[in-house]
């Protein structure tokens, strides 16, 4: 048996030696007091020994015990098989990465005689779950952590459906976990797992189908192969970079300009401070100045794994303007119901159509339902929520066309039931290029959208509080304002509050029976509060991060085109969420950091 490594613990903490020194015992309890939680995203950790890291040993445990669940699970486990990706991370000091912890994924199904298609090369997150329905498999399971920072790790998991495991998968496969912590003597067999029979490569045909599927959604070739946009496009030293390349070729459009510095993965993510597109400018800074050398107008960048898209527009201030996750959704939103209407002269198609966000995201695509004819559902947060949603409307005939969260996650095609950077890529040159033969931009095209089905302004952040305490009596005093039980607040500062929807405890002012339809948990809190002047605002708290987050909007009606008036109203109706709900003097919560 090969031991996991015992010379690290948690990246940057410390070296242990054979004799810790007393500034190392922390480091030791944080290594080894608690396991990982395996939920519903699976695992996410820091690379390091101990039960509480990613390693060989913690990977085999949870794919023994996820191998167990599916055998219970699925009577054609061996038939069909399941499917393993991995993305570029790699942790040095304890000998971790992500292409070593998919090996011995995939020896532990080879010992139990189940095929596994293990990509030979690094693939963008989305090849996963589309692999997963391309090929009807049992499961799969990707190897990344994302935008996460470069010591950590993760192990994403789908479900047969070709979307995220949700309950009660999560909690099934945890206590298969457990009842399986004990390695199975072949699980450490990678060598031989990959000379098995049992063992496929599926990069090729994947690469070809994926593309081709793609293709469903390119709808303006002609405009594509003539257009002289100029697009920059990075991908944060992550995988995108071939597979964006790929998309584009794909759909005819002029290949975008990479940003040299950050185009081959790189596990150190040596230009940024934190790769995450999300962050904007900061991760952004070498993609303009690649913009400004070429003439380009338009940056894109996708996160490591390449689920997640980013755009940035120059504005003729000469300043770059990067869109909010929100604004994008309206953007692809608009585009992808525009091009469906030009293929579907049938009026009455519309009411099979289907749109999708979670519930902390803008309400525009609701706006745009209701004046187009189509369907919006609000799911919960996450695309494990909206992939299964999807999943169970298109069982049903009806067509999901697009589903977003303002965490720059977008769904534009239904070959992944997840959130896909590479083909939103190439969707949105479409666009970009459609728009410049009208010379409209990005930010005028949202201009006329929000003129046609309403503005819609969001303003997000949140609050850090370390104390579960504090967290758990702020939500309190919420659900027993004024000290009365089971009673709500009915005003905030000056503005009146028209419903409650508390998905901790499943109460909706708006439902008849006063019951929400959403799923709900206990085990986090989340309190949302339409407010009479259209403002909606939903808060928090952070299944990872000490923190208790807000998503506040303005939906304005069609008409309503005062926007500094409008920003004036939100920005107020914000201060006085603060002031009267989140209290942070009292509770002593520290504000975003600048």
């Amino acid at each position: 048996m090969k031991p996991v490594s015992d010379q690290w613990c948690s990246p940057g903490l410390c070296l242990l030696s054979s004799k810790p020194e007393e500034g190392n015992k922390e480091a030791l309890k944080k290594c080894f007091s608690s396991r990982m939680e395996f939920g519903t995203a699976g695992l996410r950790a820091a690379m390091g020994p101990g039960i509480s890291c990613m390693n060989d040993l913690t990977i085999i445990q949870t794919t023994q015990g996820f191998c167990c669940y599916l055998e219970q699970s699925i009577g054609n486990l061996k038939e069909r098989g399941v499917v393993i990706g991995y993305d570029a991370r790699a942790h040095p000091p304890s000998g971790g990465s992500s292409k070593r912890f998919a090996s011995l994924a995939a020896a532990v199904f080879i010992s139990r005689g189940v095929p596994v298609h293990l990509f030979s090369d690094i693939t963008p997150t989305p090849f996963v779950p589309f692999t997963v329905s391309h090929l009807g498999l049992c499961a799969g399971i990707m190897v990344t952590a994302s935008h996460n920072p470069k010591q950590d790790n993760g192990y994403k998991v789908y479900w047969e459906n070709g979307a995220q495991i949700v309950t009660p998968h999560d909690k099934g496969i945890s206590k298969a976990i457990m009842e399986n912590l004990e390695p199975w003597p072949e699980s450490w067999n990678t060598e031989e797992a990959l000379k098995s029979t049992l063992l496929k490569d599926p990069y090729q045909d994947i690469n070809t189908e994926y593309f081709k599927a793609i293709q469903k959604h390119c709808h303006h070739r002609e405009i594509n192969k003539k257009s002289e946009v100029k697009i920059v496009h990075t991908s944060v030293h992550g995988v995108g970079h071939t597979f964006v390349q790929s998309a584009f070729k794909a759909f005819d459009l002029r290949p975008p300009y990479a940003v040299e510095e950050q185009k081959d993965p790189d596990p150190e993510f040596p230009t940024v401070k934190y790769p995450n597109p999300e962050e904007g400018e900061g991760v952004l800074t070498l993609s303009f100045a690649l913009a400004e050398k070429e003439g380009a107008s338009v940056v894109l960048a996708n996160d490591p794994d390449a689920d997640r898209l980013a755009i940035a527009e120059k504005q003729e201030s000469g300043q770059w303007r990067v869109f909010s996750g929100n604004e994008l959704g309206a953007l692809l939103g608009w585009w992808i119901f525009r091009c469906w209407r030009e293929q579907n002269s049938d009026a009455a198609a519309v009411k099979n159509l289907y749109m999708l966000s979670s519930t902390v995201s803008s309400k525009i695509l609701r706006a745009i339902a209701l004046k187009e004819g189509f369907h919006f559902e609000e799911t919960l947060t996450g695309f494990k929520w909206m992939g299964n949603r999807a999943r169970d409307l298109s069982d049903q005939d009806k067509t999901v066309l697009f589903a977003f969260e303002e965490a720059i996650g977008y769904m534009c095609s239904p070959s992944v039931l997840d959130k896909d950077g590479v083909s939103a890529a190439a969707i949105a040159g479409e666009m970009i290029s459609f728009l410049a033969t009208k010379k409209i931009s990005l930010s005028q095209q949202l201009t006329t959208i929000y003129e046609e089905y309403g503005y819609h302004i969001s303003k997000n952040s949140y609050f850090i509080c370390h104390d579960q305490a504090v967290i758990r009596s702020l939500f309190e005093r919420l659900r027993n304002y004024g000290g009365t039980k089971d009673s709500y607040p009915t005003e905030c500062g000056r503005f009146a509050i028209d419903a409650v929807r508390d998905l901790t405890t499943g109460y909706d002012s708006n439902q008849p029976d006063k019951k929400a339809v959403l799923p709900t948990s206990s085990s986090s809190q989340m309190i949302t509060f339409t407010f009479s002047n259209g403002g909606v605002a939903t808060m928090r708290t952070s299944g990872t991060e000490p923190k208790i987050k807000y998503y506040t909007e303005l939906c304005a009606p069609p008409g309503n085109s005062d926007v500094p008036h409008l920003k004036k109203e939100l920005d107020d109706l914000v201060d006085a969420i603060i002031e009267n709900f989140f209290e942070p003097d009292k509770n002593k919560l520290q504000p975003k950091p600048q």
